[in-house]
Formats: structure tokens, C-alpha cells, sequence
């Protein structure tokens, strides 16, 4: 094995190596949660209620997770889930 280098820098070139790491799963993350989002908004404008339903159970929990993990603020999160909520509660009203 290879002796680590040690010196100047080092440091910052290694954070800066993990931060476009963590960059790129942070994007496919945020990539997926707007797919779930937009799904669960077709289903309503279909007045599809039971997949709506079954949709906005997944999109919450990866909403959940991805503002846990500080990918995305935890209000931000809220405030979709929220918003999600109300178009589904009214689609069932209905």
C-alpha cells in the first residue's frame, strides 16, 4: 500500500474530492424526488385516488428521508408533502 501524501492542501483536495461526490448523489436524489412529486400530480389530475394515494406514501417517505439526510431543507419538505396532502384530500372529497 502506498504511502499517504501528506502536506499542504491535502486536506482541502480531499473535501473538495467527497464534495462533487456528495454533489452528484445529492442531484440524483433531488431528480428522483421531483419524478415522484410530478407522479403523484398526474395521478390527481387523472382522479386516479387510489394510486395518488398509494404514490404520495412513497414520495413522503423519500421526502422525509432526503430532508433527514440534509439533502433538501426539512421545510421544504414539509411544505411539499403538505401540498400533496391537499390536492389528494380533495380528489377524495370529490
Amino acid at each position: 500500500m502506498a504511502k499517504l501524501k501528506t502536506g499542504k492542501h491535502t486536506h482541502a483536495k480531499k473535501a473538495a474530492r467527497q464534495s462533487k461526490k456528495h454533489q452528484k448523489a445529492n442531484l440524483l436524489v433531488k431528480k428522483k424526488l421531483k419524478l415522484l412529486v410530478k407522479q403523484v400530480e398526474k395521478a390527481v389530475a387523472e382522479k386516479n385516488g387510489q394510486e395518488a394515494s398509494r404514490l404520495f406514501l412513497i414520495a413522503t417517505k423519500q421526502l422525509q428521508k432526503a430532508a433527514r439526510k440534509k439533502v433538501i431543507h426539512g421545510k421544504k419538505s414539509a411544505r411539499k408533502i403538505s401540498a400533496l396532502a391537499k390536492k389528494i384530500n380533495t380528489l377524495q372529497k370529490k
